[in-house]
């Protein structure tokens, strides 16, 4: 089924009122500038300021759960909600900044809420920075969502974006089911949007209010061994856990060993 909370009254997530936000302890402020209002794609878009993203790695990678990020594709508003996130720090071995700056990666060292691409595995990877120089967090999976900006036309676009091996529509549940996965079915290219800043009106971080109920962490995946693989960095909404790039919830998986529960606040 198509994510929709706001239509469907999904009780994976809580809506809360649109103008003042807690999130994982901090305070968001969601009020509109008219200058801003005159940029909007729609009268109660609510994009993401800069300054959201300018905090701590772990604590963006947790509150960017349960929001939308939505790409211009053609006539259609793309849209997914993201579900699984990681954190990365320039002092640690598993990121892209711990090798160095380059021109390749200058987004990373950039203010908060800089896009920073990159090729995985033939595919393409979003990340956002964070607060602190080479620090960001990885978007590793995402749900489809639909609503009155995002119709099924929209996803139509994002099962022809993101075909299965075969060459038939992906199912929904998986059309997004991982980082290079999310980036073709949303039509997100490095060419296009590394090292850039959000544009209101191509692309950019809907806030519906949606707060997931638990978070489960766990340690990142596809970590080189020696390189940090043991950080715990890893957040995914554990109502979708089943929907993400590998479920932590799986059989065989310890609650205190192999991921812990965190609820919201915490």
């Amino acid at each position: 089924m198509v994510e929709n909370s706001l239509r469907q009254g999904n009780d994976s997530a809580v809506i809360k009122p649109r103008m003042n936000i807690i999130l994982a302890g901090s305070f968001v402020t969601c009020g509109k500038s008219p200058m801003l209002l005159n940029a909007l794609p729609w009268p109660d878009a609510r994009p993401l300021p800069d300054a959201f993203f300018d905090r701590d790695a772990q604590l963006l990678a947790r509150e960017l759960l349960g929001k939308v990020i939505r790409h211009k594709q053609g006539p259609y508003w793309l849209s997914a909600r993201i579900i699984e996130t990681e954190a990365y720090y320039c002092a640690e071995k598993g990121s892209h900044a711990s090798l160095g700056y380059t021109e390749k990666r200058k987004a990373l060292f950039l203010d908060g809420g800089h896009i920073y691409m990159y090729y995985a595995r033939g595919g393409d990877s979003l990340n956002f920075s964070a607060q602190g120089p080479g620090n960001a967090v990885l978007i590793k999976s995402g749900y489809p969502w639909v609503d009155a900006h995002a119709d099924e036309n929209a996803l139509a676009q994002m099962q022809l974006n993101n075909p299965d091996a075969a060459g038939n529509p992906r199912p929904i549940e998986r059309l997004c089911a991982g980082q290079t996965l999310l980036c073709k079915a949303m039509g997100l290219k490095v060419p296009n949007w590394d090292a850039k800043r959000f544009d209101h009106e191509q692309l950019f971080v809907d806030d519906l209010g949606i707060i997931p109920k638990q978070i489960i962490q766990t340690t990142r995946l596809g970590i080189p061994h020696g390189r940090d693989e043991h950080l715990p960095y890893r957040f995914v909404d554990a109502e979708h856990a089943r929907h993400c790039t590998r479920n932590p919830l799986r059989r065989g998986q310890v609650e205190g060993r192999d991921f812990f529960t965190l609820a919201q606040g915490n």
